[in-house]
């Protein structure tokens, strides 16, 4: 007969053995798409380097400097002091903001939850009883009252052996680190809608000026064709005409204004206020100053700048987490319970070492026949993780899709504001020289009137171009990601490191195509 293990050898194995076993983890590696090389541009075609010059108010020429970090209140590259202020309101103020916080705290309390089963649970009980029993069941007649008080201490623990309990709080804290970036995503898109929105406010009120400036002109070549008129120099259809013409461009004003209340109080309920409450004092594009140059990040550091992504991220590890809970069913769970404490008749003997209880427990359950049901779970969490993968890579190519947009969109923007520039010059020129032709008899009322419609078009459409440019360019800044890494004071968050320095990160991650 073999002789047993010595007691010290036997401890030590068994230790060995529970240490192997809990390193033992069913999650597998984070599969993730290859990431994109820092060589490529952004857009097919010549890299975007520097804009045309168009030349007049909001008219410099912007240069892309690639590689070079944005700052966390990117708005104020704009250098609009009502602009800042408006933007600190709501970030303090949005229901969006404060809805997007509040789901953090809860995900952070989920995960302090999840993490409790790493500790033994301790459990005390206290029971008094005063009950009568019948004396039957001893073949005597009557029965008999007795008093029992029981008190105990009762501790249980779930050893991970496999890893289980660490794949529970890693798809926790997966969840915690979701909501902290659908956080952020709320803050920078907050932050985008306050500064289009505004944008959009000031272009509205500059075609507002100008219809207002332009149905003053009208009004001046009304006054003008009706004295010709009355002199015999021209007919009364020019009088018709032009009368017909200052109607056409009173008409313009009123969906004009309707579209800058709606602005206004868009403003207002992006920080947090009624319509009620709106502002009165207007944006203007004068008061905005465009970048003259832009942060463009490398293609690899905007997987890790963009909070987007990094919520998909995210996802991603929260799924692959699930998947090693899937595959981890299918092996014993063990649980170990201990209890002690007393049991007396009278309060007296409750302290009494002969009134004492106490119980060890130890127990295993394993799997046997489920009917296919953990086949089952663990073909739904693969599944799960295709459909977060699949996700993770519609949010890349969208975001990389906007930043494309974006870059072009700024280059396209100065060269569409350099032409609408030249034809509102030109305009303004022709004009001047159709009123003077028509003030002399020179030229008929019908080259005066086309010259006016030319003019009005070109001096909306200038304003619309420059409103455009100031909009494209907080679209590709907010594309970027927002510069949230370079965050200072109590809104820096605890895990959001500056993506360079980050080593769990998209961009730095081995592409693993092997299924799990």
């Amino acid at each position: 007969m073999q002789k047993p293990l010595p007691r010290p050898i036997a401890a030590v194995l068994a230790a060995v053995l529970a240490g192997s076993l809990a390193a033992c983890s069913f999650e597998p590696p984070l599969r993730m798409p290859p990431a994109p090389s820092d060589k490529a541009p952004y857009t097919a075609g010549a890299q975007i380097k520097r804009t045309v010059t168009p030349g007049g108010p909001a008219g410099h020429a912007q240069e892309m400097a690639y590689g070079q970090e944005l700052h966390e209140e990117w708005w104020k590259l704009f250098h609009a002091k009502a602009l800042d202020t408006l933007i600190a309101v709501g970030l303090k103020n949005s229901p969006t903001i404060a809805q997007a916080q509040a789901q953090l705290r809860e995900a952070q309390a989920a995960a302090r939850v999840d993490s409790s089963i790493f500790y033994p649970q301790v459990t005390g009980n206290l029971q008094a009883n005063r009950s009568k029993a019948s004396a039957a069941a001893f073949g005597r007649s009557g029965g008999f009252r007795y008093s029992l008080i029981t008190g105990s201490v009762g501790v249980t623990y779930y050893p991970d052996i496999f890893g289980v309990n660490r794949l529970v709080y890693s798809h926790g804290e997966a969840l915690v680190e979701y909501q902290r970036w659908e956080l952020e995503a709320a803050r920078l898109a907050l932050t985008g809608n306050i500064v289009t929105t505004a944008i959009n406010e000031a272009a509205t009120e500059g075609q507002i000026r100008a219809t207002m400036a332009i149905i003053a002109q009208e009004k001046k070549l009304l006054q003008l064709t009706e004295n010709q008129y009355r002199a015999g120099a021209i007919d009364y259809v020019s009088v018709v005409n032009q009368r017909s013409q200052l109607a056409t461009e009173m008409a313009t004003l009123p969906p004009l204004e309707q579209q800058l209340a709606v602005y206004r109080h868009e403003l207002a309920i992006l920080v947090g206020t009624f319509p009620a409450n709106a502002r009165r004092q207007p944006f203007t594009l004068a008061a905005l100053q465009l970048p003259k140059q832009l942060p463009v990040s490398l293609p690899s550091q905007l997987l890790k700048q963009r909070p987007d992504i990094r919520a998909a991220r995210a996802q991603m590890q929260a799924a692959n987490a699930a998947i090693g809970e899937a595959r981890a069913q299918f092996y014993p769970t063990v649980q170990l319970s201990a209890a002690f404490g007393a049991t007396a008749t009278h309060p007296g003997l409750f302290f009494n070492p002969v009134s004492s209880i106490w119980s060890l427990v130890g127990a295993m359950s394993q799997p046997i026949f489920e009917g296919g049901k953990l086949e089952a779970q663990k073909a739904e969490a693969h599944a799960a993780y295709d459909v977060v993968y699949a996700a993770y890579r519609s949010t890349v190519l969208s975001a990389f899709d906007q930043v494309a947009n974006a870059l072009r969109a700024v280059e396209h923007d100065a060269q569409t504001l350099a032409a609408q520039r030249e034809a509102l010059q030109a305009a303004a020129q022709a004009l001047q020289l159709a009123q003077a032709s028509y003030r002399a008899g020179a030229s008929d009322y019908l080259t005066l009137l086309t010259s006016e419609v030319q003019y009005d078009h070109a001096r909306i459409a200038e304003i619309k171009a420059e409103s455009q440019r100031y909009q494209d360019t907080a679209a590709l800044l907010v594309a970027l990601g927002g510069g949230w890494w370079n965050k200072t004071g109590s809104r820096a968050s605890p895990t959001a490191s500056a993506p360079q320095n980050s080593h769990s990160d998209a961009g730095t991650l081995p592409v693993t195509q092997a299924n799990p």
